[in-house]
């Protein structure tokens, strides 16, 4: 059984870091992208970037280029979203997720909802201004 459970979320002050970690269990890492997203408030679930072992590919969203740092370590089965330079409006739950169809091309590209089948029950990231 394919389960994801992230951990890590708290209370920041804008500028702070926190680091979340995805523990997976159920599948192997190999030919897989793990995907991290974030729900804010009566907003859609957005992707925030994506990263595979396999083929080395990583992606993130515009807006968290050069603050968050996505890595994958498939012996311990656990990714995590290291997160600098917060901002209030990546308040979010964060939820990590494996993604179950793939389109050719990189394993990791754009994170989309619809591409991505199995959903941990997310952590709750505030950043205080």
């Amino acid at each position: 059984e394919v389960q994801l459970a992230e951990s890590g979320g708290g209370l920041v002050q804008a500028g702070g870091s926190l680091r979340l970690s995805c523990a997976a269990s159920g599948f192997t890492f190999d030919d897989k992208a793990i995907g991290w997203f974030r729900q804010a408030p009566g907003k859609e679930r957005e992707g925030v970037g994506c990263i595979s072992s396999t083929d080395g590919s990583i992606y993130y969203i515009e807006s968290v280029k050069g603050r968050f740092t996505i890595t994958s370590d498939p012996a311990r089965k656990t990714v995590y979203l290291q997160m600098n330079s917060l901002k209030p409006e990546d308040t979010a739950v964060y939820f990590c997720s494996l993604r179950n169809f793939y389109h050719g091309g990189p394993l990791c590209t754009l994170p989309r909802t619809y591409d991505y089948g199995y959903w941990g029950q997310g952590t709750q990231v505030t950043v205080s201004s």
